[in-house]
């Protein structure tokens, strides 16, 4: 799965990255702990505009027919393989998704005592996106609000001790193709939902920091020594 992540990258590199001429009034703060429920950065593509748009959005998904937006909480993340089946994300990974943006993401791994959490980046240190889905909701009072949901799967060989499952991160070179809403046949799209490779990531024993959504600093990355 996927419950915590960072993004502390410059706007100006997410720019480049992401190709994203206008950033929007996006107020950056390096985020050391983004955790459920929490506004998250996320890029769009606007087909009257022919581009992609940067936009913050809740984490976990409400979807459209919800009753209430309490539902969000416990749809932060939606594995690869049901996308389709799924009511909560059948009409979201047809039409509507995202790149969430991150340079970094959390995991867990149970000891005897305690969990110790791990951090997990590309090899390069660069930012990357995870394959996500978004929706608009509305509730009875005409409250607005757009959510999305980060797609996991199973974990690669440098997670698989740790946990059994993993956010998607997607190649670069299939931003693209994720975010053309035009493309809607579901066979194609799961072909791009694939682990990434174990040689191009690293993963490093962290602050139990972490652990306490509060925390908000450097100090939730800082490479600790496991303790048993």
């Amino acid at each position: 799965m996927c419950g915590r992540f960072t993004l502390v990258t410059d706007p100006e590199r997410l720019k480049q990255v992401f190709d994203i001429s206008d950033i929007g009034n996006y107020q950056f703060e390096a985020q050391y702990n983004i955790a459920p429920t929490q506004m998250v950065a996320t890029v769009l593509y606007n087909s009257e505009a022919e581009k992609r748009h940067f936009q913050l959005l809740r984490w976990g998904l409400i979807p459209s027919w919800a009753k209430d937006s309490k539902m969000g909480a416990r749809m932060i993340n939606a594995r690869a393989e049901t996308l389709a089946e799924k009511p909560s994300f059948r009409s979201a990974f047809k039409r509507r998704r995202c790149l969430v943006v991150a340079d970094g993401f959390y995991e867990w791994k149970k000891l005897e005592t305690k969990k110790q959490p791990y951090y997990f980046q590309l090899q390069n240190k660069q930012p990357f996106a995870f394959a996500g889905l978004w929706e608009e909701w509305q509730s009875p009072e005409d409250e607005k609000i757009a959510s999305c949901t980060i797609i996991t799967t199973n974990a690669n060989e440098l997670l698989q001790p740790i946990h059994n499952r993993m956010p998607v991160i997607l190649q670069q070179s299939d931003y693209e193709q994720w975010l053309d809403p035009k493309l809607q046949e579901t066979e194609l799209l799961q072909e791009l939902l694939q682990p990434l490779k174990s040689e191009n990531m690293t993963m490093t024993a962290v602050s139990i920091r972490v652990n306490n959504p509060k925390n908000n600093s450097s100090e939730c990355i800082k490479p600790e020594r496991e303790k048993n």
